[in-house]
């Protein structure tokens, strides 16, 4: 199975025709899809003006797109690298009890999904880099009140039959984000919670 580089090789070989060169692309999102695959693509087709499914398109925009992705992807590992190193130097330290951080970390290493988007056409609108640097500030942080990407306050619980499925949890109303519980205070969460019950008796 060919890896994230190797495909991204691809898409930058003139000598692909360039259903081939955006077949390689689309794969490079079962390697790494911040959004999810679904919403990451249809962020890629938006921000570099191509079709969800167009075969001859501009190569130079597949390249911009895949520039943007490889730019994203640098950004998460070296930023998993740190975490890495700072739960080896605290096991060295004795503390071996992973926190509600290293669970999260362990559902999402490697980037697949860290700010994913249940409705895959809602999603931020910013460069994937930028998204992740700002994720990455508030996860280096601690909890705050609002999403981390886009500092929005309205913050949802999404449960089943959510247009939000599969993602269970905290979501931004505004620009479509699954948040990490991690990032939140516990009165936001709770807020979340209540306006979803709120929500679910004033549909019965």
């Amino acid at each position: 199975m060919a890896g994230f580089r190797s495909l991204a090789r691809q898409v930058r070989d003139p000598g692909c025709d360039t259903a081939l060169r955006r077949y390689s692309l689309r794969k490079c999102l079962e390697r790494f899809a911040p959004y999810g695959h679904r919403a990451t693509w249809d962020h890629l087709c938006r921000r570099h003006r191509f079709g969800p499914e167009d075969r001859e398109l501009d190569p130079g925009r597949l390249v911009a797109a895949l520039d943007e992705l490889e730019e994203a992807r640098a950004v998460w590992l070296a930023y998993e690298e740190r975490f890495a190193a700072r739960r080896r130097r605290e096991k060295h330290e004795g503390l071996r009890r992973p926190g509600a951080l290293d669970d999260w970390h362990r559902r999402v290493w490697g980037g697949n999904g860290v700010v994913r988007c249940g409705d895959p056409e809602v999603h931020p609108s910013d460069p994937l880099p930028e998204v992740l640097r700002r994720l990455i500030t508030a996860l280096e942080r601690g909890p705050g009140e609002a999403c981390p990407v886009c500092a929005g306050p309205r913050i949802e619980w999404a449960g089943p039959g959510d247009r939000y499925e599969p993602w269970h949890g905290p979501v931004c109303a505004d620009c479509g984000v699954g948040v990490p519980r991690t990032v939140l205070t516990s009165g936001a969460l709770a807020r979340a919670r209540a306006d979803r019950g709120q929500r679910l008796a004033s549909a019965a």
